[in-house]
């Protein structure tokens, strides 16, 4: 199994085994990314306009940090990739780096809900994962604004590109499962289009795995199994059910549903 997806090569990247094992891998990237995100209060200061004041901007510390990482990672074309949205498109530049000619693999569409992951990741999980023991939110700590802001552009990155694979998914199901699915399109059955995309199954083990890793990686093994976690294991796996990041309105494979409804 490759380490990487190839984006390189369509069959590949909309393979569901290659696309699972990319989902997987995620999932260890976003749980590590919370871990180091929660050892910090939640410093709400900082995604304020204003709340820090920044030369020549009026953008929250957090915005203008993960709008600067936007311009310098398009200069070598992360935002060229396919599986990759900008949450600041103004920001994005010409890559110094030769362009990559990556095939169709998706059907064109515009679904993009990065506002939507970051308003729920600031009002929702951000309050759920910053507690102390005894359930007070611990608030603000200037000294680590800059590293709390670093951690918060890292989280997001990691989660838009969670979220958005549910495209790939979508994809590949559609190819498998045409006339399925285009009937589905032509009676606009937008519910009949999510639950064929999505296995309950599936969505099951993901739950049971994550609260493994969330619970696995939050502790020091050299302290024993009981020891205090550094994360509020339920608020992690709380982002992938319905009261969650992955809510209502973003759930990946609602994402997915929604780029097959838009053909």
């Amino acid at each position: 199994m490759d380490t990487i997806l190839n984006l390189s090569d369509a069959s590949k990247a909309l393979d569901l085994a290659n696309i699972r094992f990319q989902l997987i891998r995620l999932e260890d990237t976003i749980t590590f990314y919370l871990i180091e995100r929660a050892q910090f209060p939640l410093n709400h200061t900082i995604y304020e306009s204003g709340g820090v004041q920044i030369p020549n901007s009026k953008l929250s510390l957090f915005d203008w940090m993960l709008r600067e990482q936007e311009r310098l990672q398009s200069l070598v074309r992360r935002y060229e990739s396919p599986d990759e949205y900008p949450f600041f498109p103004d920001a994005i530049q010409q890559p110094i780096l030769q362009p990559l000619n990556y095939p169709q693999i998706l059907h064109p569409n515009d679904v993009d809900v990065n506002q939507a992951i970051k308003e729920k990741y600031i009002e929702t999980v951000l309050p759920s994962i910053c507690k102390q023991v005894g359930g007070d939110i611990r608030g603000e700590s200037q000294e680590n604004y800059g590293s709390t802001a670093t951690c918060d552009v890292l989280c997001l990155q990691a989660l838009s590109r969670r979220v958005h694979f549910g495209k790939f998914v979508a994809e590949s199901k559609f190819q498998s499962e045409r006339e399925r699915f285009i009937a589905l399109v032509q009676e606009k059955d937008r519910a009949g289009i999510q639950d064929a995309i999505m296995n309950q199954k599936v969505q099951n083990q993901v739950l049971d795995r994550l609260r493994l890793k969330a619970r696995t990686y939050g502790t020091d093994p050299s302290n024993g199994v009981e020891s205090e976690t550094k994360i509020d294991v339920e608020a992690v796996v709380a982002m992938y059910e319905v009261s969650g990041l992955y809510g209502t309105d973003i759930k990946s494979h609602r994402v997915a549903a929604d780029t097959i409804r838009k053909r």
